[in-house]
């Protein structure tokens, strides 16, 4: 008996032991007494390679395998042959097995950028960019938008997204501007409700501790901490001159919103704060960013961040490791030459350069990312969730955010009747301009390429194919791309819908010290508007140089980038929607003014921040169109001097008429 009792609980022991061997794979454990478990089992090996993120072109079964590699990305356009669905989950079924075959099966987690909307991939939807979401002011909007890239972005099995783009864009010279929600920080702190459609809400929120509800679902990555929307005239990766309560004010203060949200990643900017790359900057990250905000989850760096610390890129590669990674970042892009960072971190590790705390800060951050998304358990993708890229319903939830975009901010001449409603019944119409039929253009950068690209790059409609659809069937609509003078003379069309605006770009590429409208732009609105009523459609990133050819235009509608959905434009100007769209930017008259944001001691603009016209037939309300803006001006021209005499305070978001 009392051997057999000893056997027992001899038994009884070992398998405990066993259990307890592998606690982290227990999801009925906590997600710190798994990483407590998990952490001591790893080699110094194991560690650095949970740290270091590579581009999809260098990765395959065996590296994951040999390197202990954490996450895998793509960079701006890079997809596997066909950029099919089966193509891309294949690929992360082969990289996710090599990762599940080192010894401790961490799973691996890939990462793209799905800005607006998986925009990566053919066939998609694609969203408005932010600039002109925030011209919606519609948190509850940005956060279906959220929910629908998630699922799109897990048709493709990838589990984590590097959105939102949380920067207060301050000058849009700025070749990311259209990033920005707005110039205004409240504006964009609203608009952090993004991270709740993408991750979820959290039932018990606990600031800090990242969270991702379950498989259709995605990791999230505020960026780019911090002041990257604040840059000298705003020049890509430049220098942010501000003090600290200034930056804190503007710039950082989204962050605050998205932190207590459960923001999974949070990445470094390019750009510099008083002359410091971010990069390298341990007060912002490691003080502020991890201790004073006690964010719990992963500091990431942007695309070949740290080499940037040294000028030239690169030229202490040794220092530039070392310096990001004692200022705070746990997770390092690496593209492409992931072998040389790996060979030195870790000897800057072992030469104690570098703490192995440092590293273990590191490494239990990536774990509770991990442990949050249930990668653990679902490490594979989930075939099911395919039929969602390019969802009907996602793609009528862009046509809406076009509608809400939409800012109307002209209608009629001085004098004359509105021009919009335009007439659907209308025996002849004209349809001119570069952007009118063109997928790319509406779309804009980031969009199947880094720098996106014109022509039919993807599925979607074109503002000229919604205007077909919407108007009689008996309506001809007569279109030209690159009208010249006299076209419009004799066709006999009563009305014309001019469509121009930018090319599509990215990043620094985007950087303009003119923002002038295009030339073949410029001649069309000329040639057209002269010959006949007309309406000017502008498809941009930005506020661009219009009041030379304001006085043309008989209606002037700001369009953004609106993405795959063009309809969403017809819904709104022939009249079967209002326009509801308010500037999220102040629209200058001059470049010479800039920067220049709502709230400057001088501020002139064309239009203020928050303008915005309905359609409407009153008398009273054509009086409020021809003449409300500039009062406003005059009114926002005098706030800080109402401010600074009376502690006058009104909402910005209601000078609207």
């Amino acid at each position: 008996m009392e051997r057999g009792l000893g056997f027992l609980l001899s038994l009884s022991f070992f398998v405990s032991a066993a259990v307890s061997l592998e606690l982290y794979k227990d999801p009925r454990q906590n997600v710190e007494a798994r990483i407590r478990d998990l952490l001591p089992r790893m080699t110094l090996a194991e560690k650095i390679g949970q740290m270091t993120q590579i581009d999809r072109r260098v990765a395959n079964y065996s590296v994951m395998k040999d390197y202990n590699i954490g996450t895998v990305l793509s960079g701006g356009g890079s997809v596997p042959d066909g950029n099919t669905i089966p193509a891309w989950l294949d690929m992360i079924n082969e990289f996710q097995s090599g990762a599940l075959s080192t010894r401790l099966q961490i799973p691996m987690v890939y990462g793209i950028d799905a800005v607006h909307g998986h925009n990566t991939v053919y066939g998609a939807t694609i969203f408005p960019h932010n600039v002109g979401l925030g011209c919606t002011r519609d948190p509850n909007l940005v956060q279906r938008i959220g929910a629908a890239t998630a699922l799109e972005v897990r048709a493709t099995g990838i589990q984590y997204v590097f959105a939102p783009c949380i920067a207060t864009c301050r000058d849009p010279r700025w070749g990311r501007c259209y990033e920005s929600y707005s110039e205004s920080t409240e504006v964009v702190r609203s608009m952090t409700d993004i991270i709740y459609g993408l991750q979820g809400e959290p039932a018990n929120k606990t600031a800090g501790v990242p969270f991702v509800a379950n498989s259709g679902k995605v990791a999230a990555c505020a960026k780019h901490f911090v002041g990257d929307g604040g840059t000298v005239k705003g020049i890509n990766e430049n220098n942010t001159v501000i003090d600290y309560q200034g930056l804190v004010k503007i710039h950082m203060a989204p962050y605050f919103d998205a932190i207590a949200k459960g923001v999974s990643t949070v990445m470094i900017s390019f750009s510099s704060w008083n002359g410091v790359k971010m990069h390298a900057n341990k007060f912002l990250v490691t003080e502020i960013l991890k201790n004073h905000l006690q964010f719990q989850g992963i500091v990431i760096s942007d695309w070949y961040g740290i080499d940037e610390i040294t000028i030239p890129s690169h030229s202490n590669y040794t220092f530039s490791i070392l310096a990001g990674i004692n200022a705070g970042i746990d997770v390092i892009m690496v593209p492409y030459d992931f072998t040389s960072f790996i060979s030195e971190l870790t000897r800057l590790v072992n030469e104690r350069y570098i703490s192995m705390e440092r590293i273990d800060d590191a490494v239990t951050r990536i774990l509770r990312v991990k442990f949050a998304m249930g990668i653990f358990e679902q490490p594979y993708p989930d075939r099911s969730y395919s039929k969602y890229l390019g969802y009907p319903t996602h793609r009528a939830l862009a046509r809406e955010a076009v509608r809400k975009s939409l800012v109307l901010l002209k209608n009629g001449k001085d004098g004359s009747q509105p021009l919009l409603p335009l007439s659907k019944s209308a025996s002849k119409i004209i349809v001119a301009g570069s952007h009118a039929n063109d997928i790319g253009f509406q779309c804009g950068g980031w969009t199947i390429k880094w720098q996106g690209r014109n022509g039919s790059i993807t599925t979607g409609t074109t503002i000229l194919e919604g205007v077909k659809r919407t108007v009689n069937p008996s309506t001809e609509v007569i279109y030209e791309r690159d009208p010249q003078p006299g076209f419009a003379k004799g066709k006999g069309a009563e009305y014309a819908i001019v469509v121009v605006g930018e090319p599509p770009y990215a990043e620094s590429f985007g950087d303009n010290q003119d923002l002038t409208i295009p030339l073949e732009g410029i001649s069309t609105i000329q040639n057209i508007c002269g010959e006949v009523k007309c309406l000017v459609i502008l498809i941009s990133g930005r506020p661009l140089v219009v009041e030379p050819y304001l006085p043309l235009m008989d209606a002037f509608v700001a369009a953004w980038l609106p993405g795959s959905e063009g309809p969403g434009v017809a819904d709104v100007i022939f009249g079967d929607y209002d326009f509801q769209g308010t500037l999220s930017r102040t629209w200058f008259k001059r470049v010479d003014q800039l920067p220049m944001n709502i709230g400057d001691a001088s501020y002139d603009p064309l239009f203020p921040f928050g303008f915005g016209l309905r359609m409407t037939t009153s008398l009273l309300s054509r009086y409020i169109q021809n003449f409300c803006y500039p009062v406003l001006t005059a009114l926002c021209s005098t706030y800080n001097l109402l401010s600074f005499y009376f502690n006058f305070k009104w909402s910005r978001e209601n000078l609207i008429c």
